[in-house]
């Protein structure tokens, strides 16, 4: 069982920082209610849960000392988990114009530490440490989603500092917790966003951040509040393949910390969450303007990702040069094979039918 108080005193949060205290009492509830956690498991979700809070307690700190500059403006992967988000991104990141945050910062972030240092060196062992237990606890997972310390990675990695990411339902059945995201105020989570990018960008401003998390749908004014200037990409690919990728990297991460899973309940509450999303974030597309917001087909992204990479760069009216473009190039193949890799597993596996996930995803 996690005990709320001593995770908060251990921790040692500022007195005047109080938007945690919902987030933070859901989750520890659902954990202790709904998860069945093993004994590790307990203890890798309590490590994860004070691992968090002690980075937003460093990230408050350091915001104090920032300047009033606006962050620069982001380009922003959207669209369901494993429509090609993940490859998408990568071909963006090989621009050095578009910066990520990187792993290890989302792990170790503070303090802030010189590029190329030993400090960061430091930082980054570190990272690698947690990956390589995360291997030992979850073999396969890099088989669906490779984790690198140096390489980007989700904004679901930064809304954990407002303890409102979708992360901790990867990580546990917490049912009560997902619901509690659907509905909760996450204007929280993207005001920690906003001051981790800002504290981010003290030691290198980028001319553009590169960002991405399914969870950004539905949260489109949460983030136009944010970061008016803002791109959307926006990716879609057929569902019916999506949502067992979803359920199956959801089970793999499961089964290193959790006594039991049930695979039906587990397709059924993904569907509902992502089912919302989509619904919320239909009825906000129209708040982004149209110069900013480009949609794209997953099947158009395998078939000639380099002009699909022309089409984005025009339609924001950025200059693609010679060597971002050859690097995007040089990865085609490698990001192909990952997007295209097979898996043992569909979506009866989890108790859905396509007709059902169609419907409720509103795809035609």
């Amino acid at each position: 069982m996690l005990n709320l108080s001593k995770i908060i005193d251990r921790v040692g949060l500022d007195s005047s920082d109080t938007d945690y205290q919902e987030p933070l009492d859901v989750l520890i509830r659902s954990i202790n209610k709904e998860a069945n956690l093993t004994f590790l498991g307990n203890l890798a979700v309590e490590y994860q849960i004070k691992e968090h809070l002690w980075n937003r307690s460093l990230i408050s700190q350091a915001y104090n000392d920032v300047n009033s500059e606006n962050v620069s403006q982001p380009i922003i992967v959207i669209g369901l988990p494993r429509s090609g988000t993940t490859f998408l991104f990568n071909l963006l990141s090989k621009d050095l114009d578009n910066r990520s945050p990187l792993f290890w910062e989302m792990m170790k972030p503070l303090p802030l530490v010189t590029p190329g240092s030993f400090s960061e060196k430091s930082r980054i062992f570190r990272s690698d440490s947690i990956l390589f237990l995360k291997e030992r606890f979850i073999p396969q997972l890099d088989n669906i989603h490779a984790i690198r310390s140096e390489s980007p990675e989700e904004c679901l990695l930064i809304k954990v500092f407002a303890l409102q990411s979708i992360f901790y339902f990867y990580m546990a059945n917490t049912p009560s917790y997902l619901e509690y995201l659907i509905n909760a105020d996450t204007g929280i989570s993207y005001d920690w966003h906003y001051k981790f990018l800002k504290v981010l960008e003290k030691t290198r401003k980028p001319k553009r951040w590169l960002l991405k998390d399914p969870s950004h749908l539905g949260n489109l004014k949460e983030i136009l509040d944010r970061y008016p200037d803002a791109c959307f990409i926006h990716i879609t690919r057929d569902p019916s393949e999506t949502l067992p990728s979803i359920c199956s990297l959801t089970s793999q991460v499961r089964r290193g910390f959790s006594n039991h899973l049930d695979s039906d309940d587990l397709g059924r509450r993904t569907l509902d969450f992502w089912a919302k999303s989509n619904d919320k974030n239909e009825s906000q597309i129209s708040r982004i303007p149209a110069k900013n917001y480009l949609q794209v087909e997953y099947d158009d992204l395998l078939e000639d990702p380099i002009n699909l990479m022309r089409d984005i760069y025009s339609k924001f009216s950025l200059p693609l040069n010679d060597l971002p473009l050859n690097q995007m190039i040089n990865f085609v193949e490698t990001g192909k094979q990952e997007a295209k890799m097979k898996h043992n597993y569909s979506l009866e596996d989890y108790g859905l039918d396509k007709k059902e996930v169609h419907n409720k995803l509103n795809f035609r």
